[in-house]
């Protein structure tokens, strides 16, 4: 009798065992991804151990309605392997969500009652709910090292018809915190393409209560086009970083006179230098694919020459990231969708246009230096221009970065970084490739004209570095 008693004792000690393995490794395979903060010097990001992150954002704004599971399997499967470590998405677009499932979002478009259910069996339509594939989108983002910057409600369901009260949007947020405050990979982004001089109370609101709930995940205010955070947000406690939208129209579209219109670099640079200290970056610029001025489809379209130029001007102007776009997979445009903005390529075509591919290099090449140095120097560039003639540039002690979108003919002020010598070199925006100048006095004033004929697109970056 007691031999089976002891057999059964050791019988269910090793079936605990193997509980508890299962149960370790179940966790360790659903590691966190650690948490983005902002740097030292408040200029840039970083993870643990102020380990350097470079935010390379995409705009898959409509992933979490749209795609499916094997799509969003798919999809961020595609970022990874491009080097996107950021997704944009809106998690309610509109009032009347409904996901790829049939699953509404809220109940009778009340925003202050999402809509969920027991379970979570993605082939029972009775309990794989709208917040269910939320869950799921994250921990596939998560498992391909992407974190999520979600913008909790879209800026025109607070903006048009007055459909959000202060209230339902109080009872909503503390709908989300309560269940993301603990997702490592999840970043907010207020707001949604408005103004932020509208409903400001709303958007108070909703930051506030993401501050105060999730102190360790960053915020930020996705504002209207050709406007910035920092226009009506810079000093708010629950903005951590500033972000802009450059925008969709050229330089001849647009009628206002007080913006900075192509120029998304001036955003960065008034950014860097306001009190107290913020990182900035552009989070919506030309999409790849979309019309000039988005509305008439006649119009010519932005190209990967374009996204690349907003991409440069702005890091190398102090930006810490960039968010690309693409007209087709922002709006995850699938066979039978009523098109926006002219489009008519399927996203998973898009996945592979020439601007998202090169998008990894502009990530590369700050990788490869101290960025979080990085101080925008435009005493670098002695023969300034102007529009696409623009050159920014950007130091570290050791380093200097100096963009052309069309390979003009430039000349360098030296002397700007330590060193008596500094070796250059050209560095290919479109390959990524590197062609070796030599070494040269690290003193005066030299021109560099890069190969290939004056032309938009023709664009380089010049890497000098100390010896």
């Amino acid at each position: 009798m007691n031999l089976k008693i002891k057999s059964l004792f050791a019988l269910c000690i090793s079936f605990m065992f193997i509980a508890q393995s299962g149960f370790s490794q179940s966790a360790e395979a659903k590691a966190s991804l650690p948490p983005i903060k902002v740097s030292e010097n408040q200029h840039y990001f970083v993870t643990e151990n102020e380990k350097p992150f470079f935010w390379l954002g995409d705009t898959g704004w409509l992933a979490f309605g749209k795609l499916d599971r094997e799509g969003i399997e798919k999809y961020f499967k595609d970022r990874k392997e491009k080097g996107f470590n950021v997704v944009q998405v809106m998690v309610l677009h509109n009032l009347n969500a409904v996901n790829a499932y049939g699953a509404p979002a809220l109940v009778n478009e009340d925003i202050s009652k999402p809509l969920t259910t027991p379970g979570n069996n993605v082939n029972n339509k009775d309990e794989y709910d709208y917040w269910d594939h939320v869950d799921y989108t994250l921990d596939v983002a998560e498992k391909n090292g992407i974190y999520v910057a979600m913008v909790p409600v879209w800026g025109t369901n607070v903006s048009k018809g007055n459909k959000v009260s202060k209230e339902q949007a109080q009872k909503y947020m503390r709908f989300l915190v309560n269940r993301y405050k603990d997702r490592t990979n999840v970043v907010w982004l207020n707001g949604g393409d408005t103004h932020g001089n509208e409903f400001t109370s709303i958007w108070n609101i909703i930051g506030s209560t993401l501050k105060i709930n999730c102190p360790d995940q960053l915020i930020t205010f996705h504002p209207f086009g050709r406007t910035d955070s920092s226009d009506n947000f810079h000093n708010s406690p629950w903005l951590d970083f500033n972000m802009f939208q450059s925008g969709h129209r050229r330089y001849d579209q647009d009628s206002i006179k007080t913006n900075f219109k192509e120029d998304n670099y001036k955003f960065v640079l008034r950014d860097f230098e306001l009190k107290p200290t913020k990182p900035t970056l552009d989070g919506e610029p030309s999409y790849e694919g979309i019309p000039h001025g988005l509305h008439d489809t006649l119009q010519p379209k932005w190209t990967a020459n374009d996204v690349r130029r907003y991409g440069y001007w702005s890091v190398l102007s102090g930006a810490a990231g960039y968010t690309y776009g693409h007209n087709a997979v922002m709006q995850m445009f699938r066979k039978g969708d009523k098109p926006a903005y002219g489009n008519k390529e399927l996203w998973t075509s898009a996945l592979n246009a020439p601007g998202a591919k090169q998008m990894v290099y502009i990530k590369k090449l700050m990788e490869e230096v101290p960025f979080l140095e990085g101080i925008p120097d435009q005493s670098i560039i002695a023969n300034q221009g102007q529009k696409y003639d623009y050159i920014p540039a950007i130091k570290g002690k050791k380093y200097v970065l100096i963009y052309t979108y069309n390979g003009r003919k430039f000349k360098v002020n030296l002397g700007k970084i330590a060193g008596d010598k500094v070796t250059a070199t050209w560095f290919n925006p479109r390959n990524g490739q590197k062609t070796k100048i030599g070494i040269i006095d690290n003193k005066g004033a030299k021109e560099f004209q890069p190969s290939g004929k004056k032309e938009d697109g023709n664009d380089w970056v010049l890497i000098l570095r100390s010896n």
